[in-house]
């Protein structure tokens, strides 16, 4: 018999199925035994005698031939996509057997500090829970590349190993490379900016590494960057262009993943008119709003951040605000000087929900005005010169903005922590294993 999916179960009734899947939870109910089968599907309960059921237990991996019935009304599950029908077990065969669980898989919550769930990582992803963190980072992935298509982009596929640091400084990891010194690339942006005279719109999806000696609830040493550039554009333009991105990114999520917000409690964002706000206004508004004064600083603080959201939606209907022309000096050494202001930049954060969900800029287009930037910044153009020469021989004005796909992640499903939305986080004390534990086994 061919295995029929879960989902397609619910057109199969009073017909014979062979579903194969995992054991998610197990209980016994004196010589019946209610079995919920998952696939990548969904979830079926399984009714079975107890010596079919045998010694099965959870993760179990089965075969399960049976007779697809609908349940009795009184027992219907309004909570499952297959909760008006049951599985009545014909054939059971076990195709591996789990070990005995460090935890129950099956409890409503898991209720692990993160560095447990993180050591038991392949198996903790299996929660149900867990494993829609990143059904909604793959939906957000897919469009994003979509509505980068949209705007005409070509994607592209960059090198992690660079000669030079992207933006300079220390927060580099350096690699021996044959006997070079060369580094982990912090940001695709110096590739995506080369390919603009290529193709004039591009979009790439890319690994960075940044050696930040932090262990916050935002940082990662790896994380996924989603990128556009594009050329001949204006900076209205652009800011344009980067909230319909982040736009069709969270319809997206809304429209595919309804039930994945709703086990996290996710309210529907709000899609007014997104406000476009310079820095120094936005901290004006925080301080009649809140009446903490940071007009001086340089950035927004993290408060700020949530205050200038929370005013976004009460007075514009909007769960995202655009700040722009961030002191230039604060900025990438290729972001260029507001024409106007000079001392202030092209620049812009989208904020969502009280996060920066993307940033980016108007990019230095002009030769001269780039080689004297790196060198007022303490670089050599040396170091620069493949990027450079795509400016050398002719680049139109440009610009782009970049996501990061966990962080990202992590704000829409409000998760307290970034490494609950990485697959399998880097930091300053974990790859896969904690560092902390290298060469305990051997007695180091």
């Amino acid at each position: 018999m061919e295995r029929t999916l879960i989902v397609d179960c619910n057109d199969k009734i009073d017909q014979a199925v062979k579903i194969c899947g995992w054991v998610q939870v197990r209980r016994d109910h004196g010589k019946i035994v209610f079995l919920d089968i998952s696939d990548r599907s969904g979830v079926l309960q399984v009714v079975a005698a107890g010596e079919q059921a045998g010694d099965l237990n959870a993760q179990d991996v089965v075969c399960i031939e049976g007779k697809v019935e609908k349940r009795p009304e009184n027992l219907v599950n309004p909570n499952l996509s297959t909760g008006t029908i049951e599985l009545q077990a014909g054939k059971i065969e076990v195709l591996s057997k789990a070990a005995e669980l460090p935890f129950d898989m099956g409890a409503k919550e898991l209720n692990l500090q993160l560095p447990t769930l993180l050591d038991y990582r392949s198996l903790t992803l299996r929660y149900p829970k867990v494993r829609e963190i990143f059904r909604v980072q793959s939906v957000l992935m897919e469009a994003f590349r979509q509505a980068a298509i949209n705007l005409g982009c070509v994607e592209i596929f960059i090198p992690t190993i660079v000669a030079a640091a992207t933006e300079g400084g220390a927060e580099v990891f350096p690699v021996d490379y044959y006997g070079h010194k060369v580094y982990m690339s912090q940001s695709p942006q110096l590739y995506k900016q080369m390919l603009v005279p290529v193709f004039e719109r591009v979009f790439t999806i890319a690994l960075a590494y940044r050696a930040e000696p932090s262990v916050t609830t935002r940082h990662l040493s790896e994380s996924t960057q989603m990128d556009c550039e594009l050329g001949f554009v204006t900076f209205t333009e652009l800011m344009d262009y980067l909230e319909e991105v982040a736009t069709r990114m969270l319809q997206a999520v809304e429209e595919k993943c309804p039930e994945s917000l709703k086990v996290f409690g996710v309210e529907p964002v709000a899609f007014g008119k997104i406000p476009r706000l310079t820095l120094r206004e936005a901290q004006e508004i925080i301080f009649k709003e809140t009446g903490r004064d940071n007009r001086a600083e340089k950035d927004l603080a993290p408060q700020d951040e949530i205050d200038i959201c929370k005013w976004a939606l009460k007075n514009h209907n909007s769960d995202l605000v655009t700040i722009t022309h961030f002191p230039t000096t604060k900025r990438a050494f290729y972001t260029m000087p507001d024409p106007d202001n000079p001392e202030y930049s092209l620049s812009y954060d989208l904020l969502f929900r009280g996060t920066e969900m993307l940033s980016g800029s108007q990019r230095i287009s002009d030769y001269e005005q780039l080689v004297q930037v790196i060198k007022d910044r303490g670089m050599d153009p040396k170091n620069f010169e493949m990027y450079l020469l795509a400016f050398k021989y002719g680049m139109p004005p440009e610009g782009g903005f970049s996501f990061g796909l966990e962080r990202l992640t992590m704000n829409v499903l409000k998760l307290s922590n970034i490494r609950e939305a990485s697959l399998f986080p880097r930091d300053m004390e974990r790859v896969d294993i904690r560092l902390s534990t290298l060469g305990k086994d051997k007695g180091q």
